[in-house]
């Protein structure tokens, strides 16, 4: 039995609530006129390859330096930089990865994330990609959660799932995966809930693996999706 993607959002929906996912201080962006599109930024940048909970401790030592700009960001020292984001771990690649996508927009867009984002979002992965230490996920990241744009964000999480479930894709590249996902959805939902899907999806499928579906010592007899999954069949 193969399981519709349509299903399997709305029963991870029913059971886990929505997400509301990308976190971001939107207190603190009131307070201080900043754009929380780049505190997005920073944290796709800063989540790779760690938890989220040592991603917070890096992003609450930039808050508390004021480091939530791209001025700031770009005017740090590296030393500094380096330390207040050392809880993510790699600090010493995400320090440089950090500083050169800050300047990049400053230099080529002036800071102006609006103009950044309001381009086609063919245009702009495009543009991210080409960009040094800027992989699909990162890029997707932030084009989602950022820009608001309709991109499916595929991470570890997303492909464990879909080989543990009978999905009608059970592997392949990242492209392939996210295709499968964007196809999926946009036969179940109108042009203009699919961002604020893509992001609710993308976030329970993380809350799903953390909590049941993990890679060792999963909770399968708990899994709200136990009846469905290939590993119990």
């Amino acid at each position: 039995m193969v399981v519709s993607v349509k299903n399997l959002y709305n029963l991870l929906l029913d059971t886990f609530g929505h997400q509301q996912w990308w976190p971001v201080d939107t207190n603190y962006h009131q307070n201080h006129q900043s754009d929380p599109r780049f505190e997005i930024i920073i944290g796709a940048i800063l989540t790779q390859n760690t938890a989220w909970t040592n991603v917070e401790k890096a992003l609450e030592n930039l808050k508390k330096q004021h480091i939530f700009t791209l001025q700031a960001m770009t005017q740090v020292e590296e030393k500094t930089l380096r330390s207040l984001i050392q809880p993510s771990g790699f600090f010493n690649q995400k320090t440089l990865r950090l500083k050169f996508f800050a300047s990049y927009l400053e230099k080529k867009y002036g800071g102006d994330l609006a103009e950044f984002f309001t381009q086609d979002k063919y245009e702009s992965r495009h543009e991210l990609l080409s960009l040094s230490g800027i992989g699909p996920e990162t890029a997707d990241s932030m084009l989602l959660y950022a820009g608001n744009h309709p991109v499916f964000v595929v991470d570890a999480y997303t492909r464990r799932i879909c080989q543990r479930l009978p999905l009608s894709v059970q592997g392949g590249s990242y492209d392939e995966i996210q295709r499968f996902f964007e196809k999926e959805l946009s036969l179940s939902f109108p042009k203009k809930e699919q961002v604020s899907v893509y992001k609710e999806f993308h976030a329970l499928l993380v809350q799903l693996a953390k909590q049941y579906c993990r890679k060792k010592n999963p909770s399968c007899s708990d899994c709200p999706l136990n009846q469905l999954c290939e590993k119990l069949l």
